[in-house]
């Protein structure tokens, strides 16, 4: 009999021979993705679907819907989450449109500090405020020796006041971008119209940026829901969901891993509600517009002019304190909590002398983890813009899972997915760096479609009629056409990566600690002079990347 013709070419289609290199790159990109994501994600709901016995069952959402203890904990985490959110609009919004409208001086060095203010870790901010409005704070100590009575920063107002300093950038950064392009011609006709320049803001500006505006409070608010570091360390009893998630995983009464990861599959429910619900504000209305006629910077006359950088350094320079008290706090004598007179190296020479690991290890695994991220954020990009299938776009939506992931959570799913044989990662260093690639890759990806996509296909094209492989194209030509802002894009997240606390608290054992999770340690221990020499080097570190960064990239508005 005869054999059907689609045999034969079916088995060409599934002949390995016939697969060519981006073939191969698409099938081990899903295989790490399933491996490190998708199996984590199913392990960390599987294990919440067994109770204290063992036996499959409901009862820890029933736990936590019935318990006040973890309701509690969920309305606290919306309620600083969404606190924070508000009052990062209403500072970014305003300093954005200053800095984007007027001719206020000094533009490029509110832009560094408001991008410093960004990029150190928010736990740091938060353990400067203690140094100064603490309960022995030098400001709180001050104010009371004068007769004014301050209640500490400790306690949700604290956690609010940490999260609106250290995120407002969010909002700044998108709000200024979009400013900078918005077509005028809407905001021309209003005024012409009569309209006052306060209604036209908010009735014509505002309305033409939301999606803008909505996905910098969307960063906001996903960070302050997920951030681990901050209310752990001013909290005082304040509970939020990533708190409870660690401690119910890492207890030392034996921890309650189903119950850990329970609480963990509702702030991803949480994370990824949010998210949805951006997109369907933003989904209802068409915001497109032409382009054509993009804003001037207006000239103010001197004393207006100088009175508008006043008040946009206002913001700038308070964000900006903590990454200076840490700086200065470093250098003051101290012994243990205590801070003496006189300055001095001693707690440098001590954290050299007791965890010079820490600060090698946190180097060589964010090193070790921008190169994966760079090589892999090349070659899925291209995958996502030059071979546009079925198969990249689901692509494209696997890798949005870590954007709605907390660190805290990716951490236990991790643990609870690789600590049983056949693959055992848990206590290595490696389970570390695949959190940091997990966690930042999408960045990378973002960045590099981004610089792709102005790359014109012709260079590429004459290469490939050349007779040169579309493989060895991409690396000779492609990949070195990118280059640039890739990397300036990659140091970026080298700095996240370095700052990483919420999955690193979870995945490290002593051997693999890092500054971040040292830092925290010692804020806890009192070893206040020792936590801030090595948040200094952090905050050092930043500076020179952001610096090196901002030279790759050329961008003169990012110029000292």
């Amino acid at each position: 009999m005869q054999q059907p013709i689609i045999r034969p070419a079916l088995a060409n289609r599934l002949s390995l021979k016939k697969w060519d290199f981006w073939t191969w790159v698409t099938v081990i990109v899903y295989l790490f993705l399933f491996s490190f994501i998708v199996y984590p994600l199913f392990s960390l709901f599987y294990t919440s679907l067994f109770n204290e016995k063992g036996a499959l069952s409901l009862q820890n959402y029933e736990h936590f819907v019935k318990l006040k203890y973890y309701r509690d904990a969920l309305f606290n985490s919306f309620k600083v989450s969404g606190l924070a959110t508000i009052f990062a609009i209403m500072i970014g919004v305003p300093l954005a449109y200053v800095t984007t409208r007027y001719n206020i001086k000094f533009k490029g060095l509110i832009n560094i500090m408001v991008i410093m203010s960004l990029l150190s870790p928010p736990f740091i901010g938060a353990y400067s405020w203690i140094l100064m409005l603490g309960n022995n704070g030098f400001i709180t100590r001050f104010l009371h020796d004068i007769g004014i009575p301050m209640k500490s920063i400790y306690g949700w107002h604290g956690i609010v006041f940490a999260f609106t300093l250290h995120y407002y950038p969010h909002i700044y950064l998108y709000v200024s971008g979009a400013l900078k392009t918005i077509d005028t011609s809407l905001e021309e006709a209003s005024e012409s119209l009569g309209m006052p320049g306060w209604k036209r803001l908010t009735t014509v500006t505002l309305p033409l940026i939301f999606p803008t505006l909505s996905t910098g409070a969307l960063m906001v608010f996903m960070a302050s829901f997920a951030d681990f570091g901050t209310p752990m360390l001013l909290g005082q009893g304040f509970k939020v969901l990533p708190i409870l998630a660690y401690e119910q995983f890492i207890s030392e009464m034996g921890g309650n891993p189903a119950m850990a990861s329970t609480l963990s599959v509702v702030l991803i429910l949480c994370s990824t509600s949010i998210l949805f619900l951006q997109r369907y504000l933003v989904s209802r209305k068409n915001y497109s517009m032409t382009g054509m006629r993009t804003p001037k910077v207006r000239t103010l006359r001197p004393g207006l002019k100088w009175g508008l950088t006043a008040l946009a350094f206002i913001p700038a320079c308070i964000s900006i304190i903590p990454q200076v008290t840490v700086i200065v706090t470093s250098f003051i004598k101290t012994k243990g909590p205590v801070f003496h007179p006189g300055f001095s190296l001693d707690s440098y020479k001590e954290i050299l002398f007791r965890v010079p690991k820490a600060i090698l290890n946190t180097y060589t695994y964010s090193s070790i983890s921008i190169v994966i991220m760079i090589a892999m954020g090349m070659l899925v990009a291209y995958l996502l813009v030059r071979r546009k299938s079925k198969i990249t776009a689901m692509l494209d939506s696997l890798l949005m899972v870590p954007y709605v992931m907390p660190g805290t959570v990716l951490g236990i799913s991790l643990i609870i997915a690789f600590n049983k044989p056949p693959l055992i990662l848990t206590g290595t260093w490696i389970i570390l760096v695949i959190s940091y690639v997990i966690r930042k890759l999408p960045y990378t990806i973002r960045s590099s479609t981004a610089i792709l996509q102005q790359l014109d296909k012709s260079v590429e094209e004459a290469s490939i009629s050349l007779g040169v492989p579309p493989a060895k194209t991409f690396f000779k030509t492609t990949a070195r056409l990118m280059a640039p802002g890739v990397l300036s894009g990659a140091i970026l997240s080298w700095v996240t990566t370095i700052n990483e606390l919420s999955s690193t608290i979870v995945l490290y054992y002593g051997a693999t600690a890092t500054i971040t999770v040292t830092i925290y340690s010692e804020v806890f221990t009192s070893n206040y002079g020792t936590g801030a020499a090595l948040a200094s080097i952090l905050t050092f570190t930043t500076l020179i990347s952001l610096l090196i960064a901002n030279k790759l990239a050329g961008k003169k508005g990012l110029q000292l």
